[in-house]
Parts: structure tokens; C-alpha cells; sequence
């Protein structure tokens, strides 16, 4: 094994040569500080994709097209502003007809002048979710998509990312703008408090098949799962009961995936701040998520024969910073999650 730093921070690097060991173990590298990433770090994976066959199951043919708006708006500068200068004319003229009233309605005026200017204002600058996402796919267009014709083009040929990635589907917190991924180089799942559950084809097929395919037909080389800070995901899962009398439909059966990770830390933090645990829990519930993924036999065949490699990250978008830690695993092939779980001391 041998660690080197990469761009900021660590990774540790998993011999394939190395013998099977007994042990496993974890290594943590301290927190730095992520830098904006420069306009030249930009990269893809196309050098890579001619090697590879294309998979079956890519379509050659666009998910989405924009070739004309899909709703045309119409505003009129004049629209709503008629309304209430009227109003207000109407009001100035009772004041001169009902000289009694003029001391009072002075401020009732000046009032409504104010609340329907500003919500004439707000109108006009109301969100307009249909312009939004038509403005994005411009720019992306005008900026990205144009700009770069050669990365495009190897990727309407077909994908060979380098990683799969699991993360939360939290809005703060999306992979590819945090590490700088260019379009063809992750393959991405996210979820609530990015778990990744134990083998089971029913329960959890969803996620097994995403799994399946990136290992056996994308030949993903690494599986990252990133934790991140202030996860409500988390929260949930360290304050609510799990006693069987669920409160929501699918959270809190979603979230028992990573009770181990709850368990351990109310044993060695059980005195500590709820905030404090649920920082720790954050990180302990990736680990969990790493364990889960040996529980598939594809991924437990990538780490015995050196192709495949597990990482733990976490990201701390208050103080802007990024973990990433290896796993070395003492694999054979009889060996299963509980093996694991006895190493690290984790309740299953």
C-alpha cells in the first residue's frame, strides 16, 4: 500500500499484488481546505473509451432537446401598473370630496401605494421555473457543449467512467460541481444521506442494478461514497426512535440502513452534544455504506482480483473542506459484510 497526495488531499492507493491479509483497517487523513479548481483542470475520460466496447444499453439518441421554447411567456410593461394607479387615483380623489377624511387616509394612501409597488415589483421578478431551466441548457449549450466539440463527440460514442459515486441527494451538495467532475467521468447515484444498502433483490434492486452495471458492464475502477456536513438524512436517523412505529412512509426504514453506524456512535458519544454525534454519525454511516457494498458478490470479485478499489469521503461545505479516506480489505472469497462488521465492532 502506498499514499500520495493528490490535489489537496490524500488517497490511499490499494496494491493488487498485496497478498490476502486478515485484518482490516482504516485510514483517515486530516481535513484541508478544498481550493476553487482553476479553468485548466478540466478532463476527461475519452482516452480511455476507445479501449472499451460500448455498452448495449447506452442510447444513441437524446434524452432532451430544446429546439424552441417550450411556453412563451407574454408581459406587458403597462400590465399591473394600470390597476393600481387607478386604485390610487381613486383613493386621492375621496380624500378631496371628504375633506374629513384626509388626515387619516393620507397614511392609508401612502400604505397601499407602498404594499401594491412592491408587489407589483415582486411580480415581475417572480421565479419563472420553465425560463430557468431554458436558460440553463443555453448556457450550458453556448458555453460547454460548443466550446468542447471533441469531448462531446466521444461521449455520443458511448460512457467508461473511472468512478461510481454516492452521494446525497441534498441540494448543497452535488458531486460533480464539488470535485470538478466533467461529464463522462462519474456515474452517480444519489440518495437520502447517501447510503448504500446490503444485497437484496427485492428490497433494494434499485440501487443493486446501478452497482451491477457500473462494475461488471462500465468497469468503474473506483466506488466513492461521500458523506457530507449538516445531513438531514443523518439527523433522522439519530433522533428517530426506530422502534417500528413509523412516522413517515419510507425515511425511517430508508435510514435503519445505517443503524450500525447509530449504535456505534451512542456507545462512544453517548454523552456528547447531538450536534457532535451527528457529525460523527456522518462519517461512521460511510463507512457502514462501504462495508454494505461487500455484500456484493461483483464488488467482493473487483477487490479480490485488485480491479476495483472502495474510498470514503466527506464534505464539509461549512468550512468548505474535503476528507477522502481508503479501505484495505483482507479479502477472500468467502468473505462476507459480518466479517467486516466483526473487525470494526459494528452491531448488525
Amino acid at each position: 500500500m502506498s499514499t500520495a497526495p493528490l490535489s489537496g488531499f490524500f488517497l490511499t492507493s490499494l496494491s493488487p499484488s498485496q497478498p490476502s491479509l486478515q485484518k482490516l483497517s482504516l485510514r483517515s487523513f486530516p481535513t484541508v481546505a478544498c481550493l476553487p479548481p482553476s479553468s485548466s483542470s478540466s478532463s476527461s475520460s475519452s482516452s480511455s473509451s476507445s479501449s472499451r466496447s460500448v455498452p448495449t444499453l447506452i442510447r444513441n439518441e437524446p434524452v432532451f432537446a430544446a429546439p424552441a421554447p417550450i411556453i412563451t411567456p407574454y408581459w406587458s410593461e403597462e400590465m399591473g401598473s394600470e390597476a393600481y394607479e387607478e386604485a390610487i387615483e381613486a383613493l386621492k380623489k375621496l380624500i378631496i370630496e371628504k375633506e374629513e377624511l384626509k388626515t387619516v387616509a393620507a397614511a392609508k394612501v401612502e400604505q397601499a401605494t407602498a404594499a401594491l409597488q412592491t408587489g407589483t415589483s415582486s411580480d415581475k421578478k417572480a421565479f419563472d421555473p420553465v425560463e430557468h431551466i431554458k436558460q440553463g441548457f443555453i448556457t450550458f449549450k453556448k458555453e460547454k457543449y460548443e466550446t468542447n466539440p471533441a469531448l462531446y463527440g466521444e461521449l455520443a460514442k458511448g460512457q467508461s467512467p473511472k468512478y461510481m459515486v454516492f452521494a446525497c441527494s441534498d441540494s448543497r451538495v452535488c458531486p460533480s460541481h464539488v470535485l470538478n467532475f466533467q461529464p463522462g467521468e462519474a456515474f452517480v447515484v444519489r440518495n437520502i444521506a447517501n447510503m448504500v444498502p446490503p444485497f437484496d433483490k427485492v428490497k433494494y434492486g434499485g440501487v443493486g442494478a446501478a452497482i451491477e452495471y457500473a462494475v461488471l458492464h462500465l468497469k468503474v475502477e473506483n466506488i466513492v461514497v461521500i458523506g457530507h456536513s449538516a445531513c438531514g438524512g443523518i439527523k433522522g436517523l439519530m433522533s428517530f426512535p426506530l422502534d417500528g412505529n413509523n412516522s413517515t412512509d419510507f425515511i425511517e426504514d430508508w435510514v435503519k440502513i445505517c443503524l450500525p453506524a447509530k449504535s456505534k456512535v451512542i456507545s462512544e458519544l453517548g454523552d456528547s452534544a447531538f450536534e457532535d454525534q451527528c457529525g460523527r454519525c456522518e462519517r461512521e454511516a460511510v463507512n457502514v455504506s462501504l462495508a454494505n457494498l461487500l455484500t456484493y458478490p461483483f464488488v467482493r470479485e473487483g477487490l479480490v482480483k485488485g480491479t476495483l478499489a472502495l474510498k470514503g469521503g466527506y464534505y464539509d461545505f461549512v468550512k468548505g473542506a474535503f476528507e477522502l479516506w481508503g479501505l484495505e480489505f483482507g479479502l477472500s472469497e468467502t468473505s462476507s459484510v459480518k466479517d467486516v462488521a466483526t473487525i470494526l465492532h459494528w452491531k448488525l
